[in-house]
């Protein structure tokens, strides 16, 4: 079995994980991602119960129970960095053995739901819709430190194939939503390809100040289709999200609020009350599928 030593995995004095400052007997086989940490108890709110509660750097946690299963909503803040530390760091409390600080034989897997914002990038997606990445393709760079590997990433060369298509030229990586997880939740008709971009402005078609390298990068995706499947928005989390999951063998879906349409230049008029609406959606489904 492998052993992890205290420089490649840290651990906080009270046997918690170094970022997150959970401890392996607090975590909920089940959990909700979402980016901004204020979010964290506008999800928590409708638990049955809330037991613990953590606060650490934008990573907040709050475990409880709904429908007599217990659930856990936790805050990555923004981007795929982010989505690195808290992925890691989820599968370490269930997969290593933080006494021993060796690999668990017998693997642990997570259910993991996104609730996060996005644009869309197809005139067609009205803003106020939601929608359901069925896979991801990430623009960030995590695809030069990890050797990603699952059935569900996406072929290196078909995205090889698609950047080429967009006048993009450097490497990315691609990953597929939970076929279990996406059957949960078909009450979304709504289904797209996500582009997960490395920061918010230029790297999202925005200019503001500074002028963007690749002014027509937005208008090249949404006209390029990636092996048949338009690129339907576009958010800062979702591919690495599903590039972990898969690799490490957990379940993750990610849920996505449409509150700008990048096309026709709209955005929402009530962001906050989307966002609720969502949560509460996805509340519902994970209740009604605890049930008995």
């Amino acid at each position: 079995m492998t052993y992890f030593s205290p420089t490649d995995l840290i651990i906080n004095p009270d046997g918690s994980s170094y970022h997150l400052a959970i401890r392996p007997d607090q975590l909920p086989d089940q959990l909700i991602l979402v980016g901004d940490p204020e979010r964290v108890p506008k999800v928590s709110q409708y638990f049955d119960r809330i037991d613990t509660q953590i606060h650490k750097r934008e990573f907040i946690s709050h475990f409880g129970e709904l429908g007599g299963r217990r659930l856990g909503v936790i805050s990555s803040g923004i981007g795929a960095d982010n989505v690195e530390i808290v992925l890691n760091e989820l599968d370490a409390l269930v997969n290593i053995d933080f006494e021993t600080r060796l690999e668990k034989s017998v693997k642990k897997s997570l259910n993991l739901i996104r609730i996060g914002t996005s644009g869309s990038i197809q005139s067609a997606i009205p803003v106020d819709t939601f929608l359901v990445s069925e896979a991801a393709i990430g623009f960030d760079n995590l695809a030069q430190f990890y050797g990603f590997e699952s059935d569900k990433m996406l072929s290196s060369d078909l995205l090889r194939d698609w950047c080429e298509s967009i006048h993009y030229p450097l490497p990315v990586y691609g990953a597929q939503a939970s076929s279990k997880l996406i059957e949960q939740f078909q009450m979304i008709p709504l289904r797209g390809y996500t582009l997960t971009a490395p920061g918010f402005y230029a790297p999202q078609g925005r200019t503001v100040r500074m002028n963007s390298m690749l002014p027509n990068f937005l208008q090249y995706v949404a006209a390029n289709a990636f092996d048949g499947h338009l690129i339907t928005n576009i958010e800062m989390e979702t591919a690495a999200y599903y590039a972990f999951a898969a690799s490490l063998g957990h379940e993750m879906i990610s849920l996505n609020a449409i509150l700008a349409n990048r096309q026709t230049h709209e955005f929402s008029q009530d962001p906050e009350g989307q966002i609720q609406k969502l949560i509460e959606l996805t509340l519902d489904s994970i209740a009604s599928h605890n049930r008995p």
